[in-house]
């Protein structure tokens, strides 16, 4: 069946803050210059939203220039922090607080919001339809469309009703191509169109390796005594052991909710290690459970965040496009902090983009210019200051690295005169299975711990199930005939969603298991798995998670 094809100036893929506030900026620059530049966005969640999921400590820097009116315009910012704390926890039972005086300046808080990044981006649709731009929930951006030359000419929408075995069902429609003088990508954390072009056109060359972790997070309702509105908890610590780590958070949002998840980095070796039962764990600690406990868990959740930083930035222009957001991962380490950084990094492709279409700029070229706007902005700046951040935590661990960032931070102001590197992929650190002990994780108690699938059920997930399987393997013999003799097929321990089983057939022999319904689209087996097997590619648009408050 022939595609339909619709063309406009600028296509952004992804409805996240980089893509939104990359649309608003377009706009923005159009009507400030009485041109007219077509701009559609295209997100593959069910709605704006609907697969965000962050913290989130929210820095109004970037939000400031591109709507300084945000407070008139009724922005979901209102919870102001009003105390900081950072607590080391040193054991299940033990913890203290850190002196102010000693904790890296970036991780102060002053001035900053707590926020539901998917409110926010909810608001920015808004702004950006008001201002003209197209958005198309729903549509997942499944491949990328070249011209004859190499470059980028747009993107292609997956066909819908499609059967297990991709063939057409009664529901089929089938997709359409989008196309474009300019595609921007801001699909997040391990995109998977921005992986195939960093490969084609080999965007990391001299950057060490992306680096990821996963993050958890919970929404729950306390009993208002245990609710100190403003309050912001960061921990380091238990229960992520010295070659593991990441950190807590646990922060007082309205309505007499909190707050709370764990972030682990994916660079960890014990392949017996399950990301998702040290958050259960974590949860338990009793400097946490104070403000849990009597409460009721309402949402769950779970994504990969790209936290290589400046080192592990990759080239961000290409022909036809540019790399933007986590997409490319300018996440700042250091402040614990990506939102900011993302809606800037838009805003400074918006600029770029709109200066070659009004000055007629051939389409398909490599704006190059980019990295020089980049270089000449607070946001590179930001990122070179935290360069060393998380190498130094990845070298030396919480404490010694905590502690060179400390000196690095609070006395040279980020400008200590070496650079840090960590060049390691992460799935490369996972050791063998013979070489660590099994870990024994209590069972859940259904009041502050709980199994994946109660979690999942949380998580507001729909997959049309009769649908091709979106976890693809290279090979289907590697996940029994490596990673499960040698890692002991850690993909049952690190999905967040119980989407990996290991089952026995009637003669006994191991298999694996997809249940590709259960997946809340976090990417986390794309970038873990040892045998780098696994490639997640989008399912149907409007499936996955429905995050109604993250």
């Amino acid at each position: 069946m022939e595609r339909e094809s619709m063309e406009f100036d600028v296509i952004i893929v992804g409805a996240g803050p980089a893509g939104l506030a990359s649309a608003c900026k377009l706009k923005q620059i159009a009507q400030a210059t009485e041109q007219e530049i077509n701009v559609c966005v295209v997100e593959k969640g069910a709605e704006v939203g609907a697969h965000i999921v962050s913290g989130a400590v929210f820095e109004t820097k970037a939000l400031d220039e591109l709507f300084p009116q945000w407070r008139e315009l009724n922005a979901p910012i209102e919870t102001a922090v009003d105390h900081d704390d950072v607590l080391w926890l040193s054991s299940a039972e033990n913890g203290r607080p850190l002196p102010h005086n000693l904790i890296p300046k970036p991780m102060h808080n002053e001035g900053n919001y707590i926020i539901s990044l998917g409110h926010l981006c909810r608001w920015l649709g808004q702004q950006a339809e008001q201002l003209g731009v197209e958005i198309f929930p729903g549509f997942a951006a499944s491949s990328i469309l070249y011209n004859d030359d190499n470059s980028v000419k747009g993107i292609a929408i997956g066909d819908m009703g499609l059967n297990a075995q991709g063939e057409a069902k009664d529901s089929f429609m089938p997709g359409m191509d989008l196309l474009a003088k300019y595609t921007l990508f801001a699909e997040g954390s391990r995109g998977h169109l921005g992986k195939l072009l960093i490969e084609k056109y080999q965007l990391d060359n001299g950057t060490s390796p992306q680096h990821y972790a996963i993050g958890f997070k919970e929404i729950w309702s306390i009993p208002a005594e245990q609710h100190h509105l403003g309050k912001v908890v960061h921990t380091a610590g238990w229960p992520l052991t010295s070659d593991t780590t990441g950190g807590g958070f646990l922060y007082h949002i309205a309505d007499n909710q909190v707050a709370v998840g764990l972030i682990v980095d994916l660079n960890y070796k014990n392949p017996y290690l399950s990301p998702f039962e040290e958050f259960q764990r974590y949860k338990t600690h009793p400097l946490i459970k104070q403000y849990l406990q009597n409460g009721e868990r309402i949402s769950y959740g779970a994504r990969s965040i790209s936290k290589g930083g400046l080192n592990s930035l990759p080239k961000m222009s290409f022909p036809g496009g540019l790399l933007i957001g986590c997409d490319a991962g300018t996440l700042n380490f250091a402040k614990i902090k990506g939102s900011h950084t993302a809606m800037k990094s838009g805003m400074i492709a918006a600029e770029v983009v709109a200066k070659a279409l009004m000055a007629g700029v051939e389409s398909g070229k490599d704006l190059s210019c980019y990295q020089t706007e980049f270089e000449q902005s607070w946001l590179f700046e930001e990122l070179q200051s935290s360069r060393n951040f998380g190498p130094a935590i990845h070298k030396y661990g919480s404490l010694l690295g905590g502690t060179f960032n400390y000196i690095d931070q609070n006395w040279f102001n980020g400008k200590i005169p070496l650079t840090l590197r960590d060049n390691h992929h992460d799935y490369s650190l996972l050791g063998q299975a013979k070489s660590y002990a099994e870990i024994d994780y209590p069972k859940p108690d259904g009041k502050l711990t709980f199994d994946r699938l109660s979690s999942v059920y949380l998580a507001n997930l729909y997959h049309e199930e009769d649908q091709p399987c979106h976890l693809q393997l290279k090979d289907i013999e590697i996940p029994i005939s490596v990673n499960l003799i040698q890692f002991a097929e850690p993909a049952q321990r690190y999905c967040p969603a119980g989407v990996y089983e290991i089952t026995r057939n009637d003669k006994g022999q191991a298999q694996l298991v997809i249940n590709a319904q259960n997946c809340i689209h976090c990417k986390t087996c794309d970038i873990k798995d040892p045998s780098q097997n696994i490639t997640w590619v989008t399912p149907e648009g409007g499936s996955g998670p429905n995050y109604s408050n993250m």
